[in-house]
């Protein structure tokens, strides 16, 4: 595919103009929208977030951290040493709702550990030029280590009262996700200095981690809230029985006990797909999509209001899902959409996602 613009870059030195010579017609159930590509050259990217001042910030696995202003990409310094291994690496970044005013963002990545690695949560303060993080440090990290380069999940979600989600894969450790001493296979809430929210549901259970909010999950790779304030996350099945879920406090979803994948082995899971006390998907696809990253859409398209967008790394499209009730409803492919990472609602009601294969952030628009 043509591109509609090259970039070219110097790590955390330099700067280039991004051209948008023109948009290209994307078409879908809405009708034709518009697709311009904002940036490119990016090397694994894996998340993004926006700035007040419509500033982007781009994560890279290897653990580069870009911005994008005014069409400018450039480098910004400070991010932490991560572990970019297998599927570690650097990977979701918050943008708070307080960064006016405290200028914090928030990061999830690989770290190493004594013994092995780890999903870990960095904060740091972005200084006024854009250019460095300060005063950064590493505010939560996942116990036990685990010596595999895999599962790592992850996303971070700042939810209405301003504590934070975190979604942990189970590191290739199955039987984890179900043991409330450990943190893989969990959705945590913690405060934005890494202290818990004690989630009363575990109370009562000797040893239990007082930040899981809940269980049995294999590997989130998506996460965010709809339009009441309820979070949602997709997460990788084996093969088959990738999952949405509406996550609740205290519930366990079941991994690796029921599930609707195989392993890639070819046999069956744990005990099939249903067990009393354990939760259903709200949706599931089989076979798999690889799904990763997630949006609820309220933006300029009106056919699109309240409906839930899924990026997909195995098929390379764009999933769009309704959520009354949750069903795929359609699938939004065109050369652009390969192995799509992350997909957010921009700040003026575009959909913005980031293709992997293409190395590129596009904006999705009427």
């Amino acid at each position: 595919m043509k591109r509609l613009s090259k970039i070219l870059f110097a790590l955390f030195v330099g700067a280039s103009t991004l051209d948008v010579a023109k948009a290209e017609v994307l078409q879908t159930q809405a009708g034709n929208l518009q697709v311009a590509e904002m940036a490119s050259g990016l090397d694994q990217p894996w998340g993004f977030g926006f700035l007040p001042n419509g500033t982007v910030l781009i994560t890279e696995r290897a653990g580069r951290l870009l911005s994008l202003h005014n069409g400018i990409l450039t480098g910004v310094s400070g991010t932490p040493n991560v572990y970019a291994e297998g599927q570690g690496g650097l990977l979701d970044i918050l943008i708070p709702n307080d960064f006016a005013q405290t200028r914090q963002v928030f990061f999830t990545y690989a770290k190493k550990q004594p013994t092995g690695a780890g999903t870990a949560v960095y904060r740091a303060r972005l200084n006024r030029a854009g250019t460095r993080l300060e005063r950064g440090r590493t505010i939560f990290e996942t116990v036990p280590s685990t010596n595999t380069s895999r599962h790592f999940g992850s996303r971070i979600v700042e939810a209405s009262d301003g504590t934070l989600f975190v979604t942990i894969g189970d590191r290739g450790d199955r039987s984890a996700a179900q043991d409330l001493s450990k943190h893989n296979g969990k959705v945590l809430r913690i405060d934005k200095n890494g202290a818990p929210i004690p989630n009363p549901a575990f109370a009562d259970i000797p040893g239990a981690l007082p930040e899981i909010w809940s269980f049995g999950h294999r590997n989130p790779q998506g996460a965010a809230l709809d339009e009441n304030g309820q979070l949602w996350m997709i997460e990788h099945g084996a093969q088959g029985g990738d999952e949405v879920n509406r996550v609740e406090k205290g519930e366990n979803y079941g991994w690796p006990i029921i599930s609707y994948g195989r392993h890639y082995s070819g046999a069956t899971i744990g005990e099939g797909t249903q067990k009393e006390g354990m939760q259903q998907p709200n949706y599931y696809w089989d076979p798999s999509i690889a799904p990763s990253g997630m949006t609820f859409y309220d933006g300029a398209i009106a056919d699109w209001q309240g409906d839930l967008f899924v990026g997909s790394l195995k098929f390379d499209y764009i999933s769009r899902l309704s959520k009354q009730p949750l069903r795929e409803i359609e699938v939004i492919k065109s050369p652009i959409t390969g192995r799509i990472r992350d997909i957010r609602q921009g700040p003026n009601g575009g959909l913005w996602f980031l293709s992997i294969i293409e190395g590129s952030l596009y904006k999705i628009s009427p």
